[in-house]
């Protein structure tokens, strides 16, 4: 393997059952026929089993960083699980050389009726520190981790939370050649996860090597240069993060949007959505600059005074980009037909070229209750433009003197 190599995965796959039952005898058949020296077949499948990460290889050099980006169960945790040593690949091999620190799960490596002073260093025993070197870090670790005065009370009382934050402080202190981080930061707080990030920022620059899971788009973008998109345990792309994430969101929405579901007591209900381009015409988006109208079909069943109609829109990573309401704009929905459509007329469409999801809710003015509501299961493209950071495009103009 090459000297700035640090990692390579060979061909990797493992494999689980979907029946507890029949894992555990698996299990102890394949522990029986090794015994006698006899093949488990761990190629094969056998009834109830999946692949969770199937013939996954990549390289990490030293300095870099990868994203692992996918959907849920598309096997990133998995895959992470055993470059950290907590499962052995069921084919191909995992190549490691340096220390390795990772955060992966809420709590693990933590147990739970000592308290925080003496997880940490139970936990960095774990990842390879000794005494010494814990003595000499500790104050470093309490000072990151910032958990106050439940330094000395047993960690099965600490929140989700402070479980992260003491997890990451030990993780990012015992100076790991190898740094490898789950989806687990989104538990902390803004400031907090903004004081990790600053971290693996300093991490990186000192020649650190980092493989981050994030359903946080913005973030992956942030911190690595190259990122590995997974599907259903398959390798998809391996490449720039850019293009990485631009095929994670057309893979995301070749898919339907959203569940298919209906919240609400139906006294104004929603019987279509449609998109219409600046031209009238219905289109499923439009673009950058361009006017932009979002019409609502409805029909009434009952009583509908005081109906607000609420259309909010979204970003791929989820975080909502604005919500626009009936009653906010001061316009009256009283009195309506039995059948009809409202139009939300938009002037002069300022998003990013991006695919995005937004949800329609007819809700009762002044109050919580739902008449009709269907989240996120909407789809808008803006297209054109030219690529840059962010959501928004704010009219703007450049001068020189």
């Amino acid at each position: 393997m090459n000297e700035d190599v640090l990692l390579k995965v060979d061909r990797v796959s493992k494999k689980y059952c979907k029946s507890l039952k029949q894992s555990m005898l698996y299990g102890m058949t394949d522990i029986g026929r090794n015994m006698f020296r006899l093949s488990s077949n761990p190629g094969e499948l056998r009834k109830n089993e999946f692949w969770a990460v199937n013939d996954v290889s990549f390289e990490l050099k030293r300095g870099e960083t990868l994203g692992l980006i996918g959907s849920n169960g598309s096997g990133k945790t998995s895959l992470l699980k055993m470059l950290n040593g907590i499962f052995w690949p069921d084919k191909g091999e995992i190549t490691i050389k340096g220390r390795v620190g990772a955060l992966i799960a809420v709590g693990a490596g933590f147990h739970p009726v000592l308290t925080g002073r003496e997880n940490i260093y139970v936990n960095g025993a774990i990842l390879g520190m000794n005494k010494r070197e814990l003595d000499k870090k500790f104050d470093a670790i309490v000072d990151f981790a910032d958990i106050g005065d439940f330094l000395d009370t047993p960690v099965k009382y600490y929140s989700s939370g402070m479980f992260v934050r003491l997890g990451f402080a030990v993780a990012v202190h015992c100076n790991p050649d190898i740094l490898l981080v789950d989806e687990v930061l989104a538990v902390g707080d803004m400031a907090f996860q903004a004081k990790c990030l600053d971290r693996m920022m300093q991490y990186i620059e000192e020649g650190g090597s980092v493989i981050f899971v994030s359903h946080q788009l913005h973030q992956v973008d942030k911190l690595c240069r190259r990122s590995l998109l997974m599907y259903h345990g398959d390798s998809l792309f391996d490449g720039e993060t850019e293009k990485a994430v631009d095929y994670y969101r057309k893979s995301l929405y070749s898919k339907e949007v959203g569940p298919k579901g209906r919240v609400g007591s139906g006294e104004i209900i929603v019987k279509d959505v449609q998109i219409l381009n600046s031209s009238g015409k219905v289109s499923d988006g439009c673009c950058v600059g361009d006017d932009l109208t979002i019409r609502v079909h409805y029909e009434t069943r009952g009583l509908t005074d005081e109906v607000v109609l609420d259309v909010a829109l979204y970003s791929i990573d989820g975080g909502i980009v604005c919500s626009m309401r009936t009653d906010a704009d001061k316009f009256s929905l009283n009195k309506l037909n039995s059948k009809g459509f409202i139009d939300l007329r938009i002037k002069s469409l300022n998003l990013l070229p991006n695919i995005y999801v937004y949800s329609v809710n007819f809700l009762k003015k002044n109050g919580y209750a739902i008449f009709d509501s269907h989240s996120k299961e909407y789809k808008l493209v803006v297209y054109g433009g030219e690529k840059v950071k962010g959501v928004c495009s704010l009219m703007h103009e450049w001068v020189v003197n």
